[in-house]
């Protein structure tokens, strides 16, 4: 029997019954809610008239397929999370939900999140809601996180994509203004998990996930940030330089993008053992994607209210 088979026969032997929020943790909130929040963005900024309950029904079906996603997650890691800290005393680890209860409540909402979404919204947006399900679970969880140390490089084009399907729900179509949107978050998703796995090291190694710092080391990892980060600024100006968002967007971004690069600067020049910039750095970067996705939000918000008053 395998090291995994293992740990989940150990998780089942230990089992009592799951409650509604067990099943609710399974979810991911935290991240299906940064999903969730992307993702009415891009429907909200998408041109053109928005159907309140076309956009209701899109952003559930989009938080529903989130949270199908971070569930068959949780199943298939069960076993490295029951060895990490800040994962020990999820549903499946700490013994409230069976494995296998994890996996079907998974599947269901995958398929009920993509039904729902094609038939009610329109197919596209459900293809790509299908698309980042399946790249999230099998080519990023099953594949990608246990075998290589870019694993959140590549894998982090499934966190990148909700705001390109609100943006279809929306349009029926994927634009321009989507695919910066998607290399923003996708930008973003490197400097954001590396930062967490500088001071999250120790436990990464003890799970076996080839993550940045445990492969190449501290020092190229830090450098990496930076170099992302550098690339990242720039990009997150793009919605006002290409047109689709106003000058007071291209401030606050250019402002937030030069406090991600500072900070992943601090990262680089300032390692320490307690690992407060890294911390710091991790705790920004939250900060950062809400705020420049917030802005964008508000921003066109005002340029269509004052659009609407001319006319």
């Amino acid at each position: 029997m395998s090291t995994r088979e293992s740990r989940l026969k150990d998780i089942v032997i230990r089992l009592p019954e799951a409650t509604a929020g067990d099943f609710f943790a399974l979810l991911k909130p935290r991240v299906m809610a940064l999903a969730v929040f992307t993702a009415f963005v891009g429907l909200m900024t998408a041109p053109g008239p928005t159907n309140p309950v076309i956009a209701v029904i899109a952003i559930s079906a989009i938080a529903m397929g989130a949270g199908a996603a971070g569930a068959l997650n949780m199943w298939y890691d069960a076993d490295i999370d029951a060895l990490m800290s800040r994962t020990s005393k999820r549903p499946i680890p700490s013994g409230r939900v069976a494995p296998g209860e994890a996996l079907g409540f998974g599947l269901v909402l995958s398929a009920l999140s993509v039904t729902v979404l094609g038939v009610l919204v329109g197919w596209l947006a459900a293809s790509l809601l299908a698309f980042t399900i399946f790249f999230y679970v099998v080519i990023y969880t099953i594949w990608l996180k246990r075998s290589t140390p870019q694993n959140i490089v590549i894998g982090g084009a499934a966190g990148a994509l909700p705001p390109v399907i609100g943006w279809a729900a929306a349009t029926g179509a994927i634009g321009i203004e989507s695919i910066i949107l998607f290399l923003i978050i996708f930008l973003w998703t490197p400097p954001h998990f590396w930062a967490l796995a500088l001071f999250k090291v120790g436990e990464y190694a003890a799970a076996g996930i080839p993550m940045m710092p445990n492969v190449a080391g501290q020092p190229s990892t830090r450098k990496q940030i930076l170099a992302y980060s550098l690339v990242l600024a720039p990009i997150g100006v793009l919605p006002w330089a290409f047109g689709f968002a106003s000058g007071y967007y291209g401030i606050v971004s250019t402002v937030l993008g030069a406090g991600f690069v500072w900070r992943a600067c601090k990262v680089l020049t300032i390692p320490d053992k307690e690992m407060k910039q890294a911390k710091a750095l991790f705790s920004y970067s939250i900060f950062y994607l809400f705020a420049i996705f917030a802005t964008l939000l508000a921003d066109t918000t005002v340029m269509r209210t004052i659009a609407s008053a001319g006319h």
